[in-house]
């Protein structure tokens, strides 16, 4: 009998959960493509999250692909990028050897598979998709702002990207600023995209209600989730705390859910001003889900210059139903915050002004419920995978540009 499907190969070496029903865009979409095409799922066999060999799944609807990399111990360090050099020529080497597909859906970054991914499809003629995650080498020059000499050190990485953007057939971004970068330097492309993480929002209900916290009724709860890293200003929003202290109607508690190389130093900072910050470490998602959904209101703190868009906690904290205090300079989402009226956008390290923002939703009950409540709204509108991931489905299984 001739299978008469479409051969779709997904790489994206940043896939650590390959439940269906997990955050893992790559592993939701290599699922739901299934249903009507032949699936393989490319990546690495090291967790970039907790620094460890990936364990292999069982039970799944799509083929699944480890590649090796050696590994790195931090974010940011010469040996990440001979990691990255490593995978990206095991799947050369993986591509060149494999049944030639219908489609190659890839993620960027990293740019070595990128670019390895890129070149195969050109010379195969075989329909090249990207998906925008994050902008390198933007993000690295946040921690290596050094000026002129960063971007020599960062120039063969940018010309990278450009060859990797150009070379798109279609461009899928998690945000229009993502989309917007590499149609700069796209010819062939005439509109992207937009495509936000977002969340499974059955999923989401499924998980707060199983995972439900002892409720705290007498202190203003702030939660945070993510990366404890240098994009995330938490100090900003510790030294907001501070200010806040004694000034309130009840006590004002930080509960940080994730972790990451600057955990200790936040922890050290929050002990130094006496703040009531709790750091509960990296959570399963399941668990994150109860605990975010708990707390009164979300922060949403990212350093000046991050180049961060539209991320993870955006959906989380949209689908938990609480407002959010923002001081991201992306205007893509202090857009989405005013539009919608579920938060109150903040200048960017200015504390005097989370402080007044926390004082503003623990004082004033209504708007903080209305808040609420626009964030899940937003949440239905723009992250809710069930609706949102129709528009890549259909990039993917549409007719092919290179016919």
């Amino acid at each position: 009998m001739i299978d008469n499907r479409k051969d779709v190969v997904i790489i994206a070496n940043f896939v650590d959960n390959f439940d269906y029903k997990g955050n893992s865009r790559f592993a939701y979409l290599a699922d739901l493509l299934s249903e009507t095409c032949n699936v393989e799922l490319i990546t690495s066999d090291f967790c970039h999250v907790t620094k460890s060999e990936k364990t292999k799944p069982s039970a799944l609807n799509y083929k699944l692909t480890f590649l090796h990399e050696c590994g790195y111990k931090k974010n940011v360090c010469l040996k990440r990028f001979k990691s990255h050099k490593q995978f990206g020529k095991n799947v050369k080497k993986y591509l060149k050897n494999r049944e030639t597909p219908d489609c190659i859906y890839c993620a960027v970054p990293s740019l070595e598979c990128a670019k390895y991914a890129a070149k195969y499809a050109r010379k195969s003629k075989v329909k090249f998709i990207i998906d925008v995650q994050d902008l390198w080498p933007e993000a690295f020059k946040m921690v290596l702002n050094i000026p002129v000499l960063s971007n020599l050190i960062f120039a063969p990485m940018a010309r990278t990207a450009n060859y990797i953007y150009s070379s798109a057939d279609e461009i899928i971004g998690v945000s229009q600023t993502y989309c917007d970068r590499a149609l700069k330097v796209n010819k062939k492309v005439a509109d992207a995209h937009a495509v936000f993480l977002g969340v499974d929002l059955d999923t989401f209900d499924s998980n707060a209600a199983n995972n439900k916290p002892t409720a705290c009724h007498d202190k203003f709860v702030i939660g945070y989730c993510g990366t404890l890293g240098h994009s995330y200003d938490i100090k900003c929003v510790i030294d907001a705390m501070a200010l806040c202290k004694g000034n309130t109607e009840m006590p004002i508690e930080l509960r940080i859910f994730g972790d990451g190389p600057l955990s200790d130093e936040f922890k050290r900072y929050a002990k130094e001003l006496n703040v009531d910050a709790v750091f509960y470490g990296r959570l399963s998602y399941e668990k994150m889900c109860g605990e975010i959904s708990e707390c009164d209101v979300a922060v949403n703190p990212i350093v000046r210059g991050a180049a961060q868009s539209i991320i993870n906690k955006h959906a989380d904290y949209a689908a938990a139903g609480i407002p959010i205090i923002n001081t991201q300079e992306a205007m893509e989402y202090r857009n989405l915050i005013d539009d919608y009226r579920c938060g109150i956008n903040c200048e960017c390290g200015n504390q005097k002004e989370v402080a007044n923002a926390i004082n503003i939703l623990l004082t004033d009950k209504a708007m903080c419920i209305e808040m609420g409540r626009n964030a899940r709204r937003m949440a239905i509108d723009k992250f809710d995978r069930e609706k949102t991931y129709n528009e890549i489905v259909n990039s993917i299984v549409g007719e092919d540009n290179n016919d």
